[in-house]
């Protein structure tokens, strides 16, 4: 495998210096340069955090899957590692597909993967054989490759993303299914010491005869109730809104126990209402919060920066995971991010006059706003935030909107690039109390309502000039009952160049 790494290695350096950083991330994970997806191996192993991804080193199209590498003491600051894995099995000849970790008895780090073979060599035209496959690692940098540990049965083409845990003395990997109906399911597999494998169940089966696949299955406990969160893929055309995107993922919560089937107890709900949320991936913490990570990119639609900045693609910063009474899945940042905070604005409580707009940042490229407003004594059709400001109309538009009842992610005014439009929104149940996080990179807006309820991820490319960030009112007034704005420091040790 080294002589594979070493040829990423290199190919990644040529394409860097390329890269143009007009949108590329300060304090969001990506690749240095090239394309990444989902991501993978989420762990925390000898005192670091590690986040793995999904790279195509060589080019910012998906291409042959390699696992890139980042590592974190505090969830804050970011090293560099070397590129993980690449495909040098036959078992995994077309890429190494993606997968989690765990730390073994042995107290090496384990790694769980598809590896993938397209059938005719070239493409998925004739389909594909994939297996789950396991590296081990002493140190969390360099890693062997043990090979295949899980066959597919004959006849199942799609059969990946391996999730591991561990329950008593038993360890247990899902992965996501596409069945000889064509229906998306879930399996189960059991083990007492990660090398010998069988099936236990099919764990679940999205009850939408459109959900023809999932990906990137994960189950977790939260309190006394389990959550199972994947990725559907589904043949059903978009409507109401949820479900907008090209790929979507969502939840569901429920009951599992081992030897039993997982009974769900909630209906499915969107885990992101964004325009790009995809493959989230979730790991235990040392201190037993639940984090979550997730891929911000498209596979359907271009973007921007993959046309002529030699990168494309990042991560969400990293969540953290709570149940409410309601059993609805809340994300906020984890508290960690608050160590960015660089420059602070506060703005205080004020009323904002009708059809008012006030600048709060000028020529800003990453920062977070935490705005709380009295809805009772606010008259605005919208309370609206202007982020990517570069111009008169030009900017992405995150607002309450009073007559939906409904906090928007607007992107038709960007005017950046060659990425798509559209907005997005997710519903607000605060009443007369909103609360909105957001957080703005160069080409990413992440937006929290209430106390994480709901979330909005999606890309966002400006256009050339300088950046502002406004608090705009439409038709009214706003009753601002606090507003501060932090300048974010950028999250790696050392810049790439």
């Amino acid at each position: 495998m080294q002589d594979a790494l070493h040829r990423a290695a290199q190919a990644n350096t040529d394409l860097l210096a390329t890269r143009d950083d007009r949108w590329y991330p300060t304090f969001h994970v990506a690749a240095p340069a090239g394309w990444i997806n989902d991501p993978n191996g989420l762990s925390h192993f000898q005192g670091r955090y590690q986040v793995f991804f999904q790279h195509h080193p060589a080019g910012t199209d998906w291409g042959p899957m390699h696992w890139g590498h980042v590592s974190s003491e505090d969830l804050v600051t970011w090293r560099r590692e070397p590129i993980a894995l690449a495909p040098s099995l036959e078992e995994d000849r077309d890429g190494v597909f993606s997968g989690s970790a765990v730390t073994g008895d042995d107290g090496t780090l384990k790694v769980f993967y598809t590896g993938h073979r397209w059938i005719n060599g070239v493409d998925d035209a004739e389909g594909n054989l994939q297996v789950q496959c396991l590296a081990q690692s002493v140190d969390g940098v360099s890693f062997t490759k043990l090979g295949g540990v899980v066959e597919p049965p004959a006849g199942v083409l799609d059969f990946r993303d391996p999730k591991v845990w561990r329950a008593g003395e038993t360890w247990y990997m899902i992965f996501g299914v596409q069945s000889a109906e064509r229906r998306g399911r879930v399996w189960l597999y059991r083990s007492l010491d990660l090398l010998s494998w069988e099936f236990d169940r099919v764990l679940f089966e999205d009850p939408d005869p459109d959900v023809f696949m999932i990906e990137c299955p994960d189950l977790f406990p939260l309190g006394e109730h389990w959550v199972l969160l994947y990725s559907p893929m589904t043949t059903a055309r978009p409507s109401g809104h949820g479900g907008r995107n090209g790929h979507n993922a969502g939840y569901l919560v429920g009951s599992w126990a081992p030897g039993e089937d997982f009974t769900p107890t909630t209906s499915y709900r969107p885990a992101d209402w964004g325009h790009t949320f995809y493959a989230p991936q979730t790991f235990e913490a040392p201190d037993g919060r639940r984090l979550l990570l997730a891929w911000m990119g498209a596979f359907t639609l271009p973007v921007a920066s993959q046309r002529a900045d030699g990168w494309s693609g990042q991560l969400t910063v990293p969540r953290e995971l709570s149940l409410g009474e309601d059993l609805r899945l809340r994300s906020l940042p984890v508290a960690e991010i608050a160590a960015l905070r660089r420059e602070t604005h506060d703005h205080g409580s004020f009323d904002l006059a009708a059809d008012g707009s006030t600048v709060l940042l000028e020529d800003a490229e990453a920062f977070e706003v935490e705005l709380e407003v009295d809805l009772s004594r606010t008259t605005s059709e919208q309370v609206g935030l202007q982020v990517h400001r570069t111009g008169e109309g030009l900017c992405t538009w995150v607002a309450y909107d009073d007559q939906s009842g409904r906090v928007v992610l607007d992107r038709r005014s960007s005017a950046g690039g060659p990425g798509d439009r559209g907005y997005r929104s997710a519903p607000h149940d605060g009443g007369d109390h909103l609360l909105l996080r957001v957080l703005v990179d160069r080409g990413s807006v992440e937006v929290f309502v209430g106390e994480g309820e709901e979330n909005l991820t999606s890309l966002s490319f400006p256009a050339e000039g300088p950046r502002s960030l406004a608090l705009t009112a439409v038709a009214g007034t706003i009753a601002v009952q606090s507003l501060r704005v932090h300048r974010l420091a950028p999250i790696w040790e050392s810049p790439d160049r």
